[in-house]
């Protein structure tokens, strides 16, 4: 399994980000999809799970600002953040749920 997390970057506060996974060396179409983040000097968390029915859920402090999603004929999973803050500062990983490996991740940095 490949997976290849894209589309971090530098944003203000109150801005938005989309990050995307393409996913490779496994039939993405059965597989529940989530992301995590890890902060400097923090444990790794997850952040939201999709599952092969569409169905999500998120970690509590970023309910109603993000949003997962998948293309299933992209094999490609998404994350939409908005309304970020200076603590969703973290280096960002896809990974199917259960996670079966884990990508380099994409860095995410929000200035206040």
């Amino acid at each position: 399994v490949q997976l290849q997390a894209s589309g971090g970057g530098l944003v203000q506060s109150g801005g938005s980000v989309r990050l995307s996974c393409q996913v490779s060396g496994i039939t993405f179409s059965r597989v529940d999809m989530s992301w995590h983040r890890q902060a400097p000097g923090k444990r790794r968390e997850q952040v939201a799970i999709i599952g092969r029915d569409g169905g999500s859920t998120y970690l509590e402090s970023v309910k109603g600002r993000f949003t997962i999603s998948r293309d299933n004929s992209q094999n490609t999973a998404y994350l939409q953040m908005n309304d970020l803050k200076p603590e969703d500062t973290a280096v960002y990983y896809c990974t199917t749920s259960p996670p079966l490996t884990w990508g380099e991740g994409t860095q995410v940095t929000v200035s206040s």
